[in-house]
């Protein structure tokens, strides 16, 4: 379990990371996870991750240097979900994969993640946002709650505006 952000946009996968900034990557979604936000965003083409290493947490908070602390959040988390012990082990291996030092843009991950959605959004038009903390291979399997709309001016007012976890949010 990590967070993982999904984007789902009317443009294709290699026009999505052509647009990425230099550090984050777009991996298309599971099937199950295309289907139920496709079925939310009807004109979509594409349904994708965009992640920093193996997952999507660096883009919700920064990491903190000790990895205990880092953690934290997780290991409470994976607790609450009654995971055992080997499972919870493979999910912190999954959310420290990824090049150490992590590539980070030079003012961080907020306004890099802000700057690309709001960019794609007067490129692409309406583009479905959604931030789960899952298996990646569950996220957003289940049919999602109603989405919600959101300008790209309000997204200029940070993530922390507009992106809530577990919510649908539509950016144009």
């Amino acid at each position: 379990m990590c967070y993982f952000l999904s984007i789902a946009s009317p443009l294709t996968l290699s026009e999505i990371r052509s647009m990425l900034p230099s550090g984050l990557t777009a991996d298309l979604a599971p099937s199950p996870q295309r289907a139920a936000l496709m079925r939310l965003l009807p004109e979509a083409r594409t349904v994708a991750h965009l992640l920093v290493g193996s997952c999507s947490c660096d883009l919700v908070r920064p990491r903190l240097s000790s990895t205990i602390e880092d953690e934290r959040e997780h290991r409470g988390r994976y607790h609450r979900g009654k995971l055992t012990r080997e499972a919870i082990i493979r999910e912190l291996e999954r959310h420290r994969r990824g090049p150490v030092p992590r590539p980070s843009p030079p003012l961080g991950w907020e306004p890099a993640l802000t700057g690309f959605v709001v960019e794609h959004a007067r490129n692409a038009g309406p583009t479905l946002y959604l931030l789960d903390f899952v298996p990646r291979d569950r996220a957003a399997s289940a049919s999602p709650v109603a989405s919600i709309h959101r300008s790209a001016e309000a997204v200029r007012a940070g993530p922390s505006a507009w992106l809530i976890e577990g919510q649908p949010t539509i950016v144009t």
